[in-house]
């Protein structure tokens, strides 16, 4: 989206402006919203915005420059460290800049620019590699699929064999919700057991590499159950400059993998301090609990005979794949927002617990998918303590989302703000494969949608005026045929989405019979002068010029006896 895009450029501009200040001016802390009364006594009258909304601007750069001076000093100090280590090479470590990037949130054309003070370059094409790989491993995928470092079964028999313990991952869910609303994720300390790289277990890999990671515990969340990995940072704990970014994880018999970029030697006994990529953990959990949400106004919509038959949760969007005995209508997919709005504003309390399985079996409405479960299972209830669900003849679960799920979620629905469905389609027959963005996502594509929604109606006017020449009635066709591309690409509530598609297929049968007349019309203008200009000859063959699919010749011929 282009809001977002904008954010991001402005994002990016006012932290390079927070870099020069803090360490070319040596300004304090709060410096660049001093400036702002400045800048509105100047442009104010241009821009009165800027009048009406001073304090909020200076809210915003002061909240973005504290989020980020902490990341900037951490950053710098890698910076140093690694160019004290370059010795007399003039190229920087590529897995170091892309760390800082990924981790610490640094604009790539500031790590260049800091970089080219040093003067030393940096490897773009290897960045721009880094780059792709990190956008392929965020491409949706199938459900099926993982993406990330696998640990093989000889590996997994030797770790048994050596006595390495499966993973302790109850640090996951150690979150809370604070006073303030917003979320807590507290680092984790963990001790490296052992390290992997290119199929076997090993105890010491060196810097410039890409191995995976064993330890005795982890915050980390690893892929599964429809939930893309957690990813991050780990920190040496003797070298607080050292930087280990954390690109994907997963886990194999209970052993969690984290792959990770090596900048410096790491050793099985080593201590790290674990840091998750908490916008991206944050965006996950909201996503989660909206895929419940959805599962749950599915079936009050559509009737108890779903079933899910697939997931998939990212920081960006979710995909629900679910059974239906036909197409889900327009007006179906309106009710089921409706439900799903319905509980976001009641900000109901989201309730975990782990539970033996075997108390599980017989609870009416649960929601568990057609697979093994251990023998503590993680129940998810919204509105519902996980008590009440549980309760001998309980109906509770019937009312509300209660399902078994091991993803991260939140503890209050109100956090996803919003939620609209961008994509309905059936892949096969009787499964609907369902598209979803939340918060602000959610918010863009309404917007987007009620734009577009003007364009058809602007240009359905135009239509309906008609144009006197072929030329603009053939252009007008194409400007129809235009908005239905853009109606199709862009991400908009499905619900309107149809509508618009509706009103433009309308739209292009009336643009394109407004054609037809136009070349009928101008096709018998044209026969009077070739039969003047062709009167003594036994046939007449002539051309008519015309651009539209619609008519099959363009030319005529006339024999005469």
């Amino acid at each position: 989206m282009a809001f977002h895009a904008c954010r991001l450029v402005l994002r990016h501009i006012l932290r390079r402006a927070v870099r020069f200040c803090c360490e070319v001016l040596q300004a304090p802390p709060g410096f660049l919203a001093s400036l702002v009364p400045v800048v509105v006594e100047t442009l104010g009258d241009a821009y009165p915005d800027l009048k009406k909304k001073m304090d909020r601007v200076m809210n915003i750069i002061n909240e973005n420059e504290d989020a980020f001076l902490s990341c900037l000093l951490q950053g710098r100090r890698v910076i140093d460290r690694t160019l004290q280590k370059m010795d007399r090479s003039k190229v920087f470590p590529v897995e170091v800049a892309w760390g800082l990037h990924r981790n610490l949130g640094f604009p790539l054309d500031l790590i260049g620019l800091m970089l080219e003070e040093s003067r030393v370059q940096l490897d773009v094409a290897a960045l721009d590699q880094l780059a792709q790989e990190d956008a392929e491993r965020k491409a949706p995928k199938r459900q099926e699929e993982s993406s990330g470092m696998q640990l093989d079964v000889n590996s997994l028999v030797k770790l048994q064999q050596d006595g390495i313990p499966v993973t302790d991952d109850s640090p996951v869910y150690a979150y809370e919700l604070g006073p303030d609303g917003k979320y807590v994720f507290s680092p984790c300390q963990a001790t490296v057991l052992v390290l992997y790289k290119d199929g076997s277990l090993q105890k010491e890999v060196g810097g410039g590499q890409r191995c995976g990671v064993l330890l005795d515990k982890t915050c980390f969340y690893a892929e599964k159950g429809g939930q893309v990995s957690d990813q991050g940072y780990m920190l040496h704990l003797e070298q607080q400059d050292v930087l280990f970014p954390v690109v994907s994880v997963q886990v194999f018999g209970g052993h969690v993998i984290h792959e990770v970029i090596i900048s410096e030697t790491l050793k099985a006994g080593d201590q790290v301090q674990l840091f998750v990529d908490e916008a991206q953990r944050l965006a996950c959990m909201v996503n989660h609990t909206a895929t419940h949400l959805l599962n749950f106004a599915l079936r009050q919509v559509l009737g108890d005979g779903i079933e899910q038959r697939g997931s998939q949760v990212t920081a960006e969007r979710l995909r629900f794949d679910v059974s239906t005995k036909a197409p889900i209508k327009t007006e179906q997919l309106q009710e089921t927002e409706a439900v799903i709005q319905e509980i976001i504003q009641r900000n109901e309390l989201v309730y975990t617990a782990e539970v033996p399985i075997q108390l599980t079996n017989g609870v009416q409405g649960l929601r568990k998918l057609d697979e093994v479960y251990p023998d503590l299972a993680r129940v998810v209830s919204v509105g519902v303590p996980v008590e009440r669900v549980l309760a001998l003849e309980s109906q509770a679960a019937m009312d509300t989302s209660v399902e078994l799920c091991c993803g991260t979620h939140l503890q209050r629905t109100g956090a996803i703000e919003d939620l609209t469905i961008i994509s309905e389609r059936q892949l096969v027959k009787g499964v609907s494969h369902i598209i979803a963005v939340t918060g602000e996502q959610a918010r863009q594509a309404r917007e987007a949608g009620q734009s577009l929604a003007k364009e058809v109606d602007s240009l359905s006017l135009r239509v309906k005026q008609g144009e006197a020449s072929l030329v603009g009635a053939q252009r007008l066709s194409r400007e129809v045929g235009h908005l239905i591309d853009t109606v199709e690409n862009m991400a908009m509530p499905q619900g309107l989405k149809r509508e618009l598609h509706a009103t433009l297929r309308a739209l292009q049968r009336v643009a394109n019979s407004a054609i037809r007349k136009r070349e009928t019309k101008l096709a018998a203008e044209k026969v009077p002068n070739l039969l003047a200009k062709h009167s003594n000859q036994p046939v007449i063959i002539d051309t008519i010029p015309v651009e539209s699919p619609s008519v099959s010749f363009t030319r005529c011929a006339f024999l005469f006896p």
